[in-house]
């Protein structure tokens, strides 16, 4: 379901075809085959303007000897060959160049996106991203690899021929200079109707990416729910909006390559009247004529291909802004200049100093404040309370997927925002609430905690999250595929491997979210025994609303409204009878007496 009906508005209108320079820094490394490519564009443009130098020879030199009108042919032939050869030569140099770039490009685009805290993805959908990774780079690879490259040749041509037109016929030429104007206005008037009607049909795809995206990924419950209907109605809505603005950028420019051609070639057929007249009148020879009809045509032509790819170019600008605006983004979470390095060995020491946190997208509502809290190395604690109390921001803020705009988080001393993400996150294992699943075997995503664990590593941490038995099970064991967010597998398996995964990371801190909410309560067994020997010498935050999970923790924190209630063991907290007494007593208690 989509959360924008209508494309961006805070989005600037797209510039110029200059915005194009935003690719300069992924050129910039491959300037010799750039420079290769222009060699090639500039030696086919000037094979092709004399062209009509042969031509002109063998038309005045036809009454002349068989031998000299052969040479002429000769010359003429030895030209069109080296045409073809920097044809090709051009064609494979730009392409491989233009396929090079966008490889960079999108690689580039996913390190950055792949870097941006979880604030960004609140803001923007995660499909119209994946539109802009694929989407835009492809024009982008169709310009570089095709449209900038005929785009110069055209220019080339197009100068190269104005100039030989003078040499031929002075005269004519001014006349054709006359029809520039009438050309130019609507390309300048019209090219900006395209711009802005490029970069609305971009951002008319990427809101229809997203909203497919997000649909897809929760198929079951749209099933579920039988709101198909609704659904296909919003996609449909979307994709005829993306088709309607197509149409007008297709209408603009169909309008505009109309305007463009007819007024050229008009115009060149009335100076061509007046050329005949002159080789009637014998001011200019028949092949004098034929060479300024040839250039008036490469001219022509040139003006008109170019009216064209002025569109593509346009759409290219309009992606390659959008491409730009990822890669710029600032992230409200950035790792130091000069990061302090992690404490070695990692002891596990964690201190929340006073900490306030306000999410992005709820700056007016207060998800922690005022809270301090210090764990021990090796001690487990246990993080409880109602649902939006702020326990999981907590692990998130330890995390440093937030930092925290009063307060510091601080392990084994140093405060996380002096500490490179990448480093400190080593010494950390989660078991999210959510457990994500790849779509490839278990084995690969349980040592997706630890890459370069051996298999028998990878088969003991499943063990020891009680994963074993259901895993050698599937069809084909440990390397069965799993399929997209684990499909093939229930809630519980994919908490079971997510657990595994988390043991064989072996961190110095384990952060448990809820990690045996979709057990049974055998499995739950199982993997709380393999939690209390997990926990042995290292230092363990619990996220849990059961309060069973959590009564052998060594303090139990209790939150209320983003802030610390209580603290205590267990058994302390029952006895103050306060909001963790109500707690207990209603899962604690028989169904009678919690009537």
């Amino acid at each position: 379901m989509p959360r924008n009906s209508e494309p961006s508005t805070d989005r600037a209108a797209s510039k110029r075809v200059g915005a194009l320079r935003g690719l300069a820094p992924f050129l910039k490394p491959y300037r010799g085959q750039a420079l290769l490519a222009g060699g090639a564009l500039i030696l086919t443009a000037m094979v092709t303007l004399a062209l009509p130098l042969a031509v002109r020879r063998v038309v005045d030199g036809f009454g002349e000897g068989a031998e000299l009108l052969d040479s002429y042919f000769a010359a003429a032939l030895g030209l069109a060959t080296l045409l073809a050869v920097g044809t090709g030569l051009r064609f494979y140099v730009v392409t491989r160049l233009g396929e090079r770039v966008v490889a960079d490009l999108r690689r580039a685009l996913f390190d950055r996106l792949l870097g941006l805290s979880p604030s960004f993805y609140e803001r923007m959908m995660t499909g119209e991203v994946i539109s802009r990774l694929t989407t835009d780079t492809t024009l982008i690879l169709s310009v570089i690899g095709s449209s900038v490259s005929v785009a110069l040749r055209n220019v080339l041509t197009l100068v190269g021929g104005l100039v030989l037109l003078g040499v031929t016929s002075l005269k004519l030429m001014g006349l054709v200079l006359l029809i520039v104007p009438l050309v130019v206005v609507p390309i300048i008037v019209l090219g900006r109707r395209l711009r802005a009607l490029s970069r609305e049909t971009q951002d008319w795809i990427a809101q229809s990416s997203g909203n497919a995206s997000e649909t897809l990924l929760a198929v079951q419950t749209v099933q579920a729910f039988t709101h198909e209907a609704a659904s296909q109605e919003s996609f449909a809505r979307m994709t005829e909006a993306s088709f309607a603005a197509t149409l007008r950028r297709i209408g603009t420019r169909a309008v505009m390559t109309v305007i463009v051609i007819f007024l050229v070639f008009a115009g060149i057929v009335g100076v061509l009247w007046i050329g005949a007249n002159d080789v009637r009148a014998g001011t200019m020879s028949a092949g004098e004529l034929v060479q300024f009809v040839i250039y008036a045509v490469l001219v022509a032509g040139s003006v008109g291909a170019l009216s064209e790819i002025w569109g593509e170019l346009q759409r290219a600008a309009g992606a390659t802004e959008r491409l730009v605006e990822l890669l710029d983004t600032r992230d409200s979470v950035a790792d130091p200049v000069r990061p302090q390095p992690v404490p070695q060995p990692v002891r596990g020491e964690i201190r929340f100093e006073d900490v306030g946190f306000r999410y992005p997208t709820r700056p007016d509502t207060s998800a922690l404040h005022g809270v301090s809290l210090f764990v021990r190395p090796g001690e487990t604690v246990a993080l409880v309370g109602p649902s939006g109390a702020g326990k999981t921001t907590m692990l998130q803020l330890l995390l440093r997927f937030y930092d925290p705009q009063q307060g510091r988080v601080v392990l084994d001393g140093v405060d996380l925002r002096d500490m490179a993400r990448s480093e400190f996150r080593k010494a950390l294992a989660l078991v999210p609430q959510d457990p994500v699943i790849f779509a490839t075997s278990a084995r690969e995503n349980i040592r997706f905690g630890r890459p370069e664990a051996s298999d028998a590593e990878v088969e003991a941490a499943a063990r020891a999250a009680a994963a074993h038995e259901f895993i050698a099970a599937l069809p084909q064991g440990y390397d069965t595929q799993v399929g997209e967010r684990g499909m093939m597998l229930s809630g519980g398996q994919k908490q079971r491997i997510a657990i595994a995964r988390a043991m064989l990371r072996d961190a110095p801190v384990l952060l448990l979210d809820e990690a045996t909410s979709a057990l049974d309560a055998e499995s739950e067994r199982l993997v709380q025994e393999a939690f209390a020997r997990l926990s042995q010498g290292r230092t363990t935050l619990v996220v849990a609303h059961r309060l069973a999970t959590v009564k052998q923790a060594d303090r139990i924190v209790v939150f209320d409204q983003g802030g610390i209630a209580a603290v205590g063991t267990h058994d302390e907290l029952v006895a103050q009878d306060g909001l963790y007494a109500r707690l207990a007593r209603l899962q604690f208690a028989t169904p009678a007496e919690a009537v």
